[in-house]
């Protein structure tokens, strides 16, 4: 594998992969699918229920629970190894103007699953923005405050070292 192989099939911090950066739609619908699969599922449903949308649509898979093999990668270059299996609910629907929608949310929480695969689909049609102010935008600004708190959490325990010199006699 080169090494613009292994810079390829990297993934980022949010969870995207890197290929999607040439594709700005891709990129959006990564970015999308990352807010929704990382939401807390109460949260995400409370702000489902509250934007007031009712897609008429059809469910082609699911919500259905299975396992899935995750992987990891000694030093993010390394050789990619098997971590272990981890539970995941996927959905897949079909809004009736045959637009489609999927998502995999890990654990098993087929309702947030449902409302992920959903959220795709109303992406990709003129619901579009108001998917995104009332359910993307909230849970954006929620992630980016749990990230702060964390952060501020984990520099209350950070130790600084130092090093004394010797002098010379």
């Amino acid at each position: 594998m080169s090494k613009n192989d292994a810079t390829r099939n990297r993934a980022t911090l949010d969870g995207r992969s890197d290929d999607t950066a040439d594709d700005p739609a891709d990129a959006r619908r990564a970015s999308s699918m990352s807010a929704l699969a990382l939401a807390d599922a109460k949260e995400l449903a409370e702000l489902w229920a509250r934007a007031g949308l009712e897609p008429r649509y059809e469910t082609l898979r699911g919500p259905e629970v299975g396992l899935t093999m995750t992987r990891g990668r000694a030093g993010a270059a390394g050789a990619a190894f098997n971590l272990g299996e981890a539970t995941v609910t996927r959905c897949v629907v079909r809004l009736d103007s045959g637009v489609g929608g999927a998502a995999y949310v890990l654990g098993r929480a087929p309702e947030k699953a449902r409302i992920a695969a959903l959220c795709d689909a109303l992406l990709q049609t003129e619901a579009a923005e108001t998917v995104r102010a009332h359910i993307l935008e909230p849970l954006e600004r929620s992630r980016a405050i749990k990230i702060r708190e964390a952060e501020r959490a984990a520099a209350g325990t950070q130790v600084e070292f130092f090093t004394m010199t010797r002098g010379e006699p």
